[in-house]
């Protein structure tokens, strides 16, 4: 899956981005930054082999850069960061300022003219058959559910959804942009920051929302997420994003505005019954 430089509006000091301990700035040794990022991070070893290798490779680059991800401002000033392979490996971004991405298309993956005469129920029917054997999730939503969802985006683009795994559970970062939702590991967020490539995208096609129906379309990371992993995030997504549920509204409220009360073992509560489809 191709990476861009996505999360960059993210605020680097949103309190429930932070790792739950604060790493000095007086570290001094590549064993001691590693020893922090071991107690901060659960997934740390899921990742450990990459994180070895950019270490030994350059040990003072790797302690500036793990400065960088838990001391973000310094003298009053952002510091300015840099691409890494802390996590996973992808091509150096431009030197430009990323502009806001586009709508895409649906024309990229069908013929509209084949879908002129369709309603939305053979529409529906038609998407569904046509991702059936590919590696990507694939649904349906009504205009009304769409419309639900974009309001809601405009008021919460950023958020933290847990995914359960058999150790516990593993956070995922998505934000909006355009038509499209983004996913990525939490920790690949806080040693990125806006760089973090990509684990999940969840694209909303509205070409044919005048017949009732919106198209769904996610592709993920295999080497980051399963197919039913994949499924557990769009299906918490539509529990937070589609429906109306006062105790999920309330989380949402929390992490945009009062982010210092935002409690992940509340988030945690509220999808931990959730069964892997």
């Amino acid at each position: 899956m191709a990476c861009r430089k996505l999360f960059r509006v993210l605020q680097n000091n949103h309190p429930a981005l932070k790792r739950s301990i604060a790493m000095s700035r007086s570290l001094r040794s590549t064993e001691e930054a590693v020893e922090k990022l071991k107690e901060s991070n659960p997934y740390y070893w899921k990742y450990a082999e990459k994180i070895a290798k950019i270490q030994q490779t350059s040990a003072e680059e790797f302690l500036d850069r793990v400065e960088r991800v838990v001391n973000p401002i310094k003298d009053g000033q952002i510091q300015a960061r840099t691409y890494s392979e802390l996590l996973n490996p992808k091509e150096e971004l431009a030197k430009q300022e990323a502009a806001e991405l586009p709508h895409k298309k649906l024309s990229d993956i069908m013929k509209l003219e084949l879908l002129a005469d369709k309603s939305a129920e053979e529409l529906s029917q038609i998407w569904i058959e046509y991702h059936k054997t590919k590696d990507v999730l694939a649904a349906t939503l009504t205009k009304a559910q769409y419309e639900t969802l974009m309001g809601r985006a405009k008021e919460h683009p950023i958020f933290l959804l847990p995914l359960p795994r058999s150790e516990g559970f593993e956070f995922f970062l998505l934000q909006f942009a355009a038509n499209t939702v983004h996913f990525t590991p939490l920790l690949a967020y806080q040693v990125h920051h806006e760089n973090a490539p990509e684990c999940l995208t969840v694209v909303h096609y509205t070409e044919v929302q005048d017949k009732g129906v919106v198209l769904m379309r996610g592709e993920y990371d295999t080497k980051v997420l399963t197919a039913q992993e994949a499924q557990c995030l769009a299906n918490e997504l539509q529990m937070f994003y589609y429906k109306t549920d006062e105790s999920k509204m309330k989380l949402l409220e929390t992490f945009t505005k009062r982010p210092d009360e935002f409690k992940h073992t509340d988030l945690i509560k509220e999808v931990e019954n959730i069964q892997l489809a």
